[in-house]
């Protein structure tokens, strides 16, 4: 385990608001107890508000307000190459957010958890963007969330183009393509429409409610054949 996973989990262990000795810590890390040692006085000369002594435990300050986002370093990991998949991949306003939820970490996290975000060498890359289906994307997510229904201008594979008017219910990533589930009132039933090949799209006035048989669990349900 790196010391920096190791510090960040100490602190996890004495948030639980008991007295923890430094023979259970090392037992709990698989360190020697000279190691716990140390690691409590660089966790105290960093500012956490450890108490106690050798010999008779540790446990934190309550009274004092711990920093609430401490990840290891595969935790930011995962975050990073999240951030980086929706900068590239999720339009552009989730695009904007990951990024800013990047700059939010690395402004309350240690310094030598920040340089992992930079030295991190996972990339999600796109080639031939759309700026088009970025903000098909972006309308689509927002139709979700307020249940505004859609009419869609519609390219098949074939290339017949089709109007469609869809209760839109989700949208899934399938590693280069995304896909819009909805309900289509011209099919009476669920259908899957790829966002480049929606040719227009028009968010109308119409709100609408998850009916029997018609929301997004009701598709999953459909498809995986479960009850």
């Amino acid at each position: 385990m790196r010391r920096a996973d190791r510090l960040f989990q100490i602190v996890q262990i004495l948030r639980n608001k008991r007295l923890v000795t430094a023979k259970a810590l090392a037992e709990r890390l698989e360190v020697s107890e000279r190691t716990i040692y140390r690691d409590i006085q660089v966790l105290s000369l960093s500012g956490i508000p450890i108490e106690g002594e050798a010999g008779v435990g540790y446990m934190l300050r309550h009274s004092l307000d711990i920093p609430p986002i401490m990840f290891s370093a595969a935790e930011l990991e995962a975050l990073v190459i999240g951030a980086r998949m929706a900068k590239t991949w999720a339009g552009t306003e989730l695009g904007h957010s990951a990024q800013s939820v990047l700059d939010k970490i690395a402004a309350v996290i240690p310094a030598e958890l920040r340089d992992n975000i930079e030295r991190s060498k996972l990339f999600a890359l796109r080639f031939g963007a759309r700026e088009d289906i970025d903000i098909t994307l972006d309308i689509c997510r927002k139709a979700i969330d307020d249940k505004r229904v859609l009419r869609l201008t519609y390219r098949r594979a074939d290339g017949e183009q089709s109007q469609r008017r869809i209760r839109p219910l989700g949208l899934y990533f399938w590693g280069n393509v995304w896909s819009l589930v909805g309900w289509c009132e011209l099919r009476d039933d669920f259908r899957n429409f790829r966002l480049d090949r929606i040719l227009g799209i028009l968010v109308e006035t119409e709100f609408f409610e998850d009916g029997e048989g018609r929301s997004l669990q009701d598709f999953v349900r459909q498809m995986t054949g479960s009850h």
